[in-house]
């Protein structure tokens, strides 16, 4: 019986002192929970890339001196398809980005109309090449990218006149016309590496005077031709270096 009075009483005191002893001991220090890491899409970097699409022209005729009867002898439109690829070089600065890029394509934009003068003639207008050399100024909100870009622009280009049944009249042989370029873009980085955008420019030529010669050598007419130029295509680029870096 003294050993079990022995034992509750030890119980009892152990009791009692177990909250002093919780006092005692130091509190249990928080931890802050590790911070998550964003990636940040990075444009900076050399670029390649392919494109393709579509282009209108707008091309009017003008018969011009020496021509007996000169005046307008109407105009139309040379569409059709284009394929091509660029190269450039763009640098971020926080959400600002620049960029200069070269981009070259193989054309085929046909278009043509009877003379209003000479309604037994044919005029036919072709785009079969053309470049841009433009400078970039874009925004962007991690992986996509909205720019504007402006610059050169060079076209290569084919004038004929055939007659109504289709015979080769006069033509003036391949010509190359420069000219300025202004458009806009929306770029989209769907992997580390690698984007996909859609583009518009608009090519804006001065106006030209052709000397038109026939099969034989002989002199045909002359006309003045203006012309402009639309372009939507759909671009796919590979950019080299690290794509992304991480912020906290």
């Amino acid at each position: 019986m003294k050993k079990v009075l022995l034992v509750t009483a030890s119980l009892i005191a152990l009791g009692a002192a177990a909250p002093a002893v919780a006092a005692d001991l130091a509190a249990r220090p928080y931890t802050k929970a590790p911070p998550m890491i964003a990636a940040v899409y990075d444009w900076s970097g050399f670029y390649i890339g392919v494109n393709g699409g579509g282009g209108w022209s707008r091309n009017d005729w003008d018969a011009v001196a020496p021509n007996v009867a000169f005046g307008p002898e109407g105009s139309h439109d040379a569409s059709g398809a284009t394929v091509g690829g660029q190269i450039g070089y763009r640098w971020q600065a926080g959400t600002w980005v620049f960029g200069l890029e070269a981009q070259g394509n193989w054309a085929d934009f046909k278009g043509s109309n009877t003379s209003l003068l000479f309604p037994g003639f044919v005029n036919h207008s072709k785009i079969d090449a053309f470049g841009l050399f433009t400078g970039q100024v874009g925004y962007a909100v991690n992986n996509v990218l909205l720019y504007v870009k402006g610059g050169a622009a060079v076209t290569s280009n084919r004038n004929h006149i055939n007659t109504v049944a289709g015979a080769l009249a006069a033509s003036t042989g391949d010509d190359t016309r420069w000219g300025g370029t202004v458009g806009a873009g929306l770029e989209y980085g769907f992997a580390p590496n690698w984007s996909i955008g859609v583009e518009y420019n608009h090519i804006f030529l001065q106006d030209r005077t052709y000397t038109f010669i026939t099969p034989a050598g002989v002199f045909f007419g002359t006309d003045r031709i203006s012309q402009d130029v639309d372009l939507v295509t759909a671009r796919l680029n590979y950019k080299f270096g690290g794509p992304i870096i991480a912020k906290y």
